[in-house]
């Protein structure tokens, strides 16, 4: 499968965030050409700082290959990775990331920083980014947008 077809899988994990009213960001983890890990944010409804896409994926893609290294692993998420998740990537050892939009806020894929390919790191992860970035951007407008209408209201 393409980059474009597993990142519609990460953008179909971010509408499940959206319907329990939470930041539509999903993400996917590939093994070979196999969808091994999935998550989308959760932060609100459980209150854990934790419950980022990204994280919740490498949680199941670990206990689904018995291991804490994801050699061999390509994460697809739909926002660049913020400082948390990007440490938890270079961790965790997946080799590659591929993100839809950019965060100009908290992109550590890149934007603000790169934390995924800095030397220093005795892990670096291949970037790719932009992919399906206009679908990925505006479910996250629309959200946004939705959101300060409701508080326009109260």
């Amino acid at each position: 499968m393409s980059d474009e077809k597993f990142m519609a899988l990460a953008l179909a994990e971010a509408k499940k965030a959206q319907k329990i009213e939470e930041v539509p960001i999903g993400a996917v983890i590939v093994y070979g050409d196999e969808v091994i890990a999935s998550g989308y944010n959760v932060r609100e409804n459980m209150q854990k700082t934790l419950s980022h896409a990204e994280l919740l994926a490498i949680n199941a893609a670990n206990e689904k290959i018995g291991s804490w290294r994801l050699e061999n692993c390509t994460l697809y998420v739909t926002l660049e990775p913020c400082p948390m998740c990007a440490g938890a990537i270079v961790q965790s050892r997946i080799p590659r990331v591929v993100f839809g939009a950019a965060d100009p806020k908290a992109g550590c894929a890149g934007t603000l920083m790169n934390l995924l390919d800095d030397s220093r790191f005795n892990h670096q992860v291949k970037v790719t980014g932009g992919v399906l970035k206009e679908e990925c951007s505006q479910l996250l407008k629309d959200f946004f947008r939705q959101l300060r209408s409701e508080k326009r209201k109260t």
